[in-house]
């Protein structure tokens, strides 16, 4: 009966059979912690002079984007989260769901807008990106580290401005994200913007 059993159960894998443990850890890798899963910022192993060896971690929460710090054992084992990234064309925003299309199959999802906040702030409609799915979920916008945006509206700039090179403005670029930019940039520039940190970097 064990037998047969095992047999039936082969051609079935399921994502939570698969195991992580500290030795594998990579940043950028999703565990499964206590049943949230979350995205490996850091890590560090740490062998003490006494007692066992443990891993350090920063860890970020898919759920909100909440980050933690946490320490695990040397060897502690978890349930591998299974991710993948599509190619999709984000088509517009509604106030409540962000909705996508994915470029293969043409298939149409909604996703709400909260759990996107973040990324939709440097992504124009009609844009391709690539979607992350964590365990066939869409979880995450996986950004260029730099994208270039329209300013649509900001103070205009004094003569002059150019050459001090100082102070800076608000400026509304056309996702709707404000960020801070120099005195002389003007309504209908393009810029690049740091995804990472939403800081101005140049004219595009």
């Amino acid at each position: 009966m064990e037998v047969a059993l095992a047999l039936f159960a082969t051609p079935r894998p399921l994502p939570s059979e698969a195991v992580i443990t500290t030795n594998q850890f990579k940043n950028g890798n999703h565990i499964d912690v206590e049943g949230t899963v979350f995205k490996i910022l850091e890590f560090q192993h740490v062998k003490p002079g006494k007692g066992g060896a443990f891993v350090r971690t920063k860890l970020r929460r898919v759920s909100d984007g909440a980050s933690i710090d946490r320490t695990f054992r040397a060897g502690e084992k978890f349930r591998a989260v299974r991710t993948e990234a599509r190619k999709m064309q984000f088509l517009y925003a509604d106030g409540t769901d962000a909705h996508f299309m994915d470029t293969e199959s043409f298939e149409q999802i909604a996703v709400p807008e909260s759990s996107f906040s973040g990324a939709l702030r440097w992504t124009t409609p009609s844009s391709e990106v690539d979607v992350l799915f964590i365990d066939d979920e869409p979880s995450d916008i996986q950004l260029p580290s730099a994208v270039d945006l329209e300013v649509t509206q900001t103070e205009p700039g004094l003569r002059g401005d150019t050459a001090s090179g100082g102070g800076n403005k608000p400026a509304t670029l056309e996702t709707g994200a404000v960020i801070q930019v120099p005195l002389f940039i003007e309504i209908g520039q393009k810029i690049r913007v740091d995804t990472r940190s939403g800081d101005y970097m140049s004219r595009a």
